[in-house]
């Protein structure tokens, strides 16, 4: 796989379609339990903490979702006013 394959993927990859196990599910649980504690220890510092996001789990859809970008091509294809333009090189 090449790295512009994995970043594509990364960037749309949907962890709340696949199935999770028992153990995955846990250090889920305990990395949302890790980032409260470091917002409550922030808090008592006296600074003002951001408000963490849970970890995705299976069955849960984002609440974020990134937009597509379109390539040139594709705004080619749909926008018949930038058919005449010139490709860029």
């Amino acid at each position: 796989m090449t790295p512009e394959e994995r970043g594509r993927a990364a960037q749309e990859s949907r962890p709340d379609l696949a199935p999770w196990t028992g153990t995955e599910m846990l250090l889920a649980s305990i990395l949302d339990a890790i980032h409260a504690h470091t917002a409550v220890a922030v808090a008592a510092a006296g600074g003002k903490p951001s408000v963490p996001d849970p970890t995705p789990r299976p069955g849960i859809p984002p609440k974020k979702t990134t937009a597509r970008r379109l390539s040139d091509e594709q705004r080619r294809a749909l926008d018949p006013r930038l058919r005449s333009e010139p490709r860029e090189a």
